[in-house]
């Protein structure tokens, strides 16, 4: 295992796309060191920033780094990364687990973000809050999260899971405007309450709302009321409405709405 320290408290971002299991194997902590990542527009090497500590890991345990200290201003976390796991105690910036293909993220702390952007596998998980964009595209690209999981024990922001392809985005708490906007496939399970607009120009894929929505995109038609819903292999309680569309966009997406907690949407009933 490798646990870094930052000797210092960041002031600008920094981008360490070399914090990763895939880079960190088999070099030691001198070669770790000289690895080359950006402080604002300062080249600095790894070792510049942060106190590296090389401990023995067990013959059966994945290749683990720890990172201790606040790295809310280190960007790319785990970029890329196809094994073993990193931790990170206390915050993270932007871009974490950006394209990852395997592997296990655990930020004890908040993630910023499009955290898990265009990933493919692994697992990300957040105990905190998480940002704008979660397991999302990059602006001018459709190629969104298409496997893997993200579950966050807090809040999100806006447009999670845009041009989501395949995976599971799990939020415990609320979550911001147009969740699943463009969405191709996959699931998007909030259990708190949305903000709305959700599953704009989706085309196919599964949005399940445990808590209230303030209303439903017009372009949505109401199919079905069920008594629970499947989520890979949870079973959520209900009632629920089910809605299908984005229909403007030739859509047959998914969206599950809990009847309990939007009373509101009771009107929708007479078109069943």
């Amino acid at each position: 295992m490798i646990t870094l320290y930052p000797k210092r408290l960041f002031k600008v971002p920094v981008e360490a796309e070399c914090i990763c299991p895939d880079v960190f194997a088999e070099k030691s902590a001198k070669e770790i060191a000289t690895l080359q990542i950006w402080e604002g527009n300062r080249k600095r090497t790894l070792g510049d920033l942060f106190k590296i500590k090389h401990e023995t890991d067990s013959p059966t345990e994945e290749f683990t780094i720890r990172i201790c200290g606040d790295v809310s201003k280190v960007r790319k976390i785990g970029a890329k990364m196809s094994m073993g796991n990193i931790i990170v105690e206390g915050d993270a910036d932007m871009h974490l687990g950006e394209e990852m293909k395997g592997g296990i993220i655990t930020v004890t702390g908040n993630a910023d973000s499009w955290t898990g952007s265009m990933m493919k596998n692994g697992t990300i998980e957040i105990k905190g809050n998480a940002g704008d964009y979660i397991g999302a595209s990059y602006r001018g690209s459709t190629q969104g999260m298409s496997g893997g999981k993200i579950i966050i024990h807090g809040n999100a922001g806006y447009e999670v899971g845009c041009f989501m392809r395949k995976g599971l985005i799990k939020v415990h708490g609320d979550i911001g405007r147009f969740a699943g906007i463009h969405m191709r496939d996959g699931t998007i399970f909030i259990q708190g309450n949305s903000e709305g607009r959700a599953g704009a120009q989706m085309i196919n894929g599964k949005i399940v709302v445990c808590g209230y929505i303030p209303s439903i995109l017009p372009t949505f038609t109401i199919d079905d009321i069920r008594p629970k819903v499947k989520v890979n292999e949870e079973n959520v309680e209900g009632p629920f409405y089910r809605f299908v569309g984005d229909l403007a966009d030739g859509g047959d997406g998914k969206l599950f709405v809990s009847k309990t907690k939007n009373p509101h949407l009771s009107s929708y009933e007479e078109y069943l």
